[in-house]
């Protein structure tokens, strides 16, 4: 993807992997690198040979600190895109997967971005805070309410009433962060699980994604009810994938899925 200054894009297939690339203010985001994320996700979202994506970052020391704050202080243009912090954490029409591969500190709304994937991969080095209170703000990009309803409200209120920082392994036993890795085997880890998850119809994917989305807002019942009108999963039952799946199973070959 070209034109880009604050993040790099690169493609291993059908995994899109999104860095973060402002390590000389600890990936901290200010609104021209939220807008040109805003962008990477549109053309992740409506790319139809795109079907998982890795959210990581540059430099050892950081995934993100958040907002510039420095950046907000010098009067820099706050425009946020629709879509959220990182183009993501407001972004709630999205069924293709993203991974978060978290490789140092994820402060503020670098916490954010990671709670707005599905999956969360943590190196050892990396550290995760809700700091917002200690400078007079709030977590008013989904930490508020996605950490409560990952790891239930009184884990959460600990986190975020007390801004204090969480290990990855304790990120772990809290719940909120799916695998521990050692810094250097972090992307090997990320790109493994992405891979067992294209492995799998993305239509099927998807479908699965929106529907555990949609069915937390609802009753059990509702959900399991509605489930069959979603968006996602009408799309799964007229799809090309729906037919392969079952024939590749009966031929004894693998799928070839197309992803509609």
């Amino acid at each position: 993807m070209a034109d880009l200054e604050f993040v790099a894009v690169e493609r291993d297939g059908p995994i899109t992997i999104v860095t973060l690339n402002r390590p000389e203010v600890m990936n901290s985001l200010h609104s021209p690198a939220n807008m040109e994320l805003d962008r990477v996700f549109n053309e992740f979202t409506a790319d139809p040979d795109q079907w998982v994506a890795i959210v990581t970052a540059a430099g050892e020391r950081a995934f993100s600190a958040g907002n510039d704050l420095k950046y907000q202080a010098a009067g820099g243009d706050m425009t946020m895109p629709d879509s959220g912090f990182a183009g993501l954490t407001s972004r709630f029409d999205l069924t293709k997967p993203i991974i978060a591969a978290v490789n140092g500190l994820a402060m503020g709304g670098g916490f954010e971005i990671a709670l707005a994937c599905d999956i969360i991969i943590a190196s050892q080095a990396a550290t995760f805070s809700l700091p917002e209170p200690n400078v007079g703000l709030a977590a008013l990009g989904g930490g508020l309410h996605r950490l409560p309803r990952a790891i239930g409200t009184k884990r959460a209120m600990d986190l975020i009433l007390t801004s204090r920082r969480v290990s990855a392994e304790e990120g772990k036993e809290l719940g909120f962060v799916n695998y521990v890795t050692t810094p250097n085997a972090l992307m090997d880890t990320a790109l493994e699980v992405a891979k067992t998850i294209v492995r799998a119809s993305p239509m099927s994917i998807r479908a699965s994604k929106e529907a555990v989305s949609l069915g937390l807002e609802d009753t059990l019942d509702g959900a399991i009810k509605k489930q069959w009108d979603y968006p996602a999963m009408g799309a799964l039952f007229a799809s090309e994938d729906l037919i392969e799946g079952p024939a590749a199973f009966a031929e004894k070959r693998p799928p070839q899925w197309k992803g509609r």
